[in-house]
């Protein structure tokens, strides 16, 4: 059977040394009570200046809507979360990534595209982001033999209170179109916060 831990980090790993980024990653692991390891990888800088974070640990095992009643052990879809930053790395931010990673297997979310992930509470100290917002990233799935599916990596964006009320009410992609056009650059820790109309 593949160890599909060490193919995702493989495949990450091969990711960004192709955008410049060679050196090892950092990392960080964060255990919950009745839960398995999260790992935090961080790359970077990369020549924008940008850190990128990648958990570790969330595509160990396929995710399922626990209202289907069914488990497959080898079917469901599988992810990991990516969160890119400008700056030193904000202290609390892995284990706000980790406890996203988590929650597939502690709360039985299913994490996707356009997906609002609100932890209510600061993503890292004395931070005004509280949720994440998902969307497709940059980086390739990552293929695993038949008959296991893909791992997607989800970007995660930091967004405020406001933010994730919005997009409760007027979706993702309404989030992002008023980022775009308010100027708002959701890559900077200490950005302000969308005012859409």
């Amino acid at each position: 059977m593949i160890d599909v831990l060490a193919a995702v980090r493989a495949h990450v790993r091969e990711h960004f040394a192709r955008a410049g980024v060679t050196a090892e990653p950092d990392k960080a692991s964060v255990t919950f009570l009745g839960t398995e390891t999260i790992d935090v990888l961080r790359f970077g800088p990369d020549p924008a200046g940008l850190a990128h974070y990648v958990s570790l640990g969330c595509s160990r095992h396929p995710m399922f809507d626990p209202t289907e009643m069914v488990t497959d052990a080898l079917h469901g879809p599988r992810a990991e979360v990516s969160v890119a930053l400008r700056g030193p790395s904000p202290k609390g931010l892995s284990r706000s990534i980790a406890i996203v990673a988590a929650a597939p297997a502690v709360e039985g979310l299913v994490l996707e595209p356009d997906a609002l992930i609100d932890l209510e509470s600061p993503l890292w100290e004395a931070a005004p982001f509280t949720a994440f917002l998902l969307s497709p990233s940059e980086i390739d799935d990552v293929a695993l033999t038949d008959p296991l599916q893909p791992v997607k990596v989800l970007s995660a964006t930091p967004i405020t209170p406001t933010e994730a009320a919005w997009v409760r009410l007027k979706g993702a992609d309404a989030m992002r179109e008023a980022w775009s056009d308010d100027g708002v650059d959701v890559l900077d820790p200490a950005r302000r916060a969308a005012r859409p109309s």
